[in-house]
């Protein structure tokens, strides 16, 4: 049996506002020391798939830099490959429009299976197994879903199933529903099957959602395979926090095992020192990376590689991403701080009790979380409120306003 595992990565992740800004959202850096991408790649390697093709488009280069030949993840063997695609003459506008445009690279390969992934979910999954259940259905596509708040159903596609699991309906993204099973954007198609549909359907914007799954229901044997573990969409900068906030619950709380031997998270690391604790400092509950020197405190945080917390400076429930320097008395509550940004003395990031929303994007900020780009200095003794965002390559230390209210965006 020889399987092909496609995985989509060319999405801007327009939710992430600032954090994909400069980047795709598989790139964005998580739990520390990875990228959202290591995980589904992960996934690949622990179940035995070693041939992976990425389908890049916006901003790739991080991408691109971050896999180069796919040795930390054991892909640069010399029977299999990773292989980064990029569109030739024009955009994809559709994920299954992407893969169709690539249909020449697929058949290069005498493969049995595809398997179509997304780059962007947190999660661990052996995919041999959903690739089992479609042989022994006999299915020409199974569709990986888990059980979700109905609530939440319009980020998703939403199916039905008769008690064998065969798919009786679909709907992409229902604005209203009361279905609980949600697709994942996990596939597995028969080759010959994929092929066909995918050549046989003239639609510009050709998706794998709106239009081949429903096509597919009514004419063929689709199935679902239900996933049981943990499975994170962090599309959102709420759902994006709380879950690298999640991982550093106790052990009898946290639902993502990042130490399990039998199924490790692998990702390209920077030769860095260890972690360094000055004697003052106060560290609860954290993720502290390699290369970080803390001298002040931590509480409930992840703090990424080659970050500085200088003393008397404190950071809280917050995600501090590589290199980023926090000097002696600030104080950062509640945010997101991308790369290689200056947080300067008695400064306070986060700070108040007006938890107005962003007066530009509330849809996307409004839950008291501050974000702030890559390559900012944020000055001496500046006060900036909650739910405010701050776009990158901004030198603020001359700014003549010292207190940026709630809910303001910089760009």
């Amino acid at each position: 049996m020889k399987v092909l595992a496609i995985i989509l990565a060319g999405g801007r992740g327009s939710r992430l506002d600032i954090l994909s800004e400069q980047r795709v959202k598989p790139s964005v850096p998580f739990a520390g020391k990875y990228r959202i991408i290591d995980f589904t790649l992960s996934n690949c390697t622990n179940s035995g798939i070693f041939d992976i093709a990425i389908l890049t488009q916006y901003l790739p280069f991080s991408l691109n830099d971050h896999i180069g030949s796919g040795k930390p993840w054991d892909l640069d063997r010399r029977d299999t490959k990773v292989t980064l695609l990029q569109p030739h003459n024009e955009w994809y506008k559709g994920t299954a429009d992407s893969v169709k445009k690539n249909l020449h690279y697929i058949k290069q390969g005498n493969y049995d299976y595809i398997l179509i992934l997304s780059g962007d979910h947190i999660y661990k999954m052996n995919y041999m197994k959903m690739i089992k259940a479609h042989i022994e259905n006999n299915a020409k596509l199974t569709v990986g879903c888990n059980v979700i708040d109905p609530k939440d159903a319009h980020h998703f596609g939403m199916m039905k199933t008769d008690d064998k699991l065969r798919i009786t309906d679909f709907v992409e993204k229902p604005k209203n529903s009361k279905l609980t099973l949600a697709s994942m954007g996990i596939y597995v198609f028969d080759k010959d099957v994929l092929f066909s549909y995918l050549q046989d359907m003239d639609i510009e914007d050709l998706d794998f959602g709106k239009h081949v799954i429903p096509k597919m229901v009514e004419e063929s044997d689709v199935f679902a395979y239900k996933f049981q573990g943990y499975w994170k969409d962090v599309g959102t900068y709420e759902s994006y926090l709380n879950t690298n906030l999640g991982l550093i619950e106790t052990v009898d709380k946290i639902q993502l095992d990042m130490y399990d031997p039998t199924w490790k998270i692998y990702t390209r690391s920077e030769e860095m020192p260890a972690v360094k604790i000055g004697s003052k400092a106060i560290i609860e509950q954290a993720l502290i990376s390699n290369g970080s020197i803390v001298a002040g405190e931590v509480h409930r945080s992840v703090i990424s590689p080659g970050v500085t917390i200088h003393p008397l400076a404190k950071v809280s429930n917050s995600v501090i991403l590589n290199d980023v320097e926090i000097k002696p008395g600030a104080v950062v509550d509640n945010c997101i701080i991308d790369k290689h940004t200056v947080i300067e003395e008695n400064t306070k990031v986060g700070f108040g009790d007006d938890y107005s929303d962003n007066k530009e994007r509330p849809d996307l900020l409004s839950n008291g979380i501050t974000v702030i780009g890559k390559h900012v200095t944020i000055g001496k003794d500046m006060t900036i409120g909650r739910n405010v965002r701050i776009f990158g390559y901004r030198d603020l230390s001359d700014f003549k306003e010292k207190n940026i209210p709630s809910g303001t965006t910089i760009k």
